[in-house]
């Protein structure tokens, strides 16, 4: 009498197969799987789109400044406006060269190689804020890349999980009916679809930014070829 009853109540769980009625039917440690991997797909979207707004915020400030830049006015002016407190990456790279260029000003007219050094030291000092405003714009991509290679396997390890507690309680019951086996078997490749939901987005995504970012340094280090340049010829006129 008891095995009809458990039978019968399983066969009414079985017809309860919406997400949720999924998620309550679950083992504790395929909830805590599901529950990882969907705060997980919750961060990845908060992080693309904060990501694709830097991207597009910081190449509407590079284009604004290089209008600025090209217009033909002055560097000194154009550094108090934008290069002495830097909003944007490549006002923090122009600021950099304009500090060292401005160093070098205040002295003397020197020689030759004095002022190599000077050029010198104004490329490194681009350099290094081109790394610093791009490990700054990098922030939480290896999180992404992380979601997309881990979630699935974290995914399968919640399905294995749940399958394996479904054959024990099937075997426990000595029934093979499909209505038995079918709860248990969708609850636990509910973890897995979780995974893949959080994985996919997350590859697709990182490919994407990393390309814009990648584009971006090298529009940036192609601004500190061309400001070198200027910066080479203003030097040759001081000798």
């Amino acid at each position: 009498m008891g095995e009809s009853v458990s039978a019968s109540n399983l066969g009414q769980v079985a017809h309860d197969l919406s997400l949720w009625g999924l998620f309550l039917q679950a083992d504790w440690v395929v909830k805590l799987v599901m529950l990882g991997l969907l705060a997980a797909s919750i961060w990845v979207w908060a992080v693309v789109f904060e990501k694709v707004n830097t991207i597009r915020r910081v190449n509407r400030a590079a284009d604004a400044f290089e209008d600025k830049f090209w217009s033909g006015g002055s560097l000194e002016t154009l550094h108090q406006q934008e290069g002495e407190r830097p909003t944007h990456p490549i006002a923090a790279v122009f600021g950099a060269a304009m500090r060292e260029w401005e160093r070098s000003g205040s002295r003397p007219e020197g020689s030759e190689i004095q002022l190599a050094g000077m050029q010198q030291r104004a490329e490194r000092a681009m350099n290094v804020a081109i790394q610093r405003e791009m490990d700054r714009m990098e922030r939480w991509m290896v999180f992404l890349a992380s979601v997309g290679s881990v979630g699935p396997f974290v995914g399968l390890f919640g399905t294995v999980w749940g399958i394996m507690n479904s054959f024990s309680a099937i075997a426990g019951m000595n029934n093979t009916n499909l209505a038995v086996v079918a709860p248990g078997i969708a609850e636990a490749l509910f973890a897995t679809a979780i995974g893949l939901v959080a994985a996919i987005p997350a590859v697709l995504a990182y490919n994407k930014i990393t390309t814009d970012l990648a584009r971006f340094a090298s529009r940036l280090e192609g601004f500190a070829a061309e400001f070198g340049a200027i910066l080479s010829r203003q030097a040759e006129e001081r000798v």
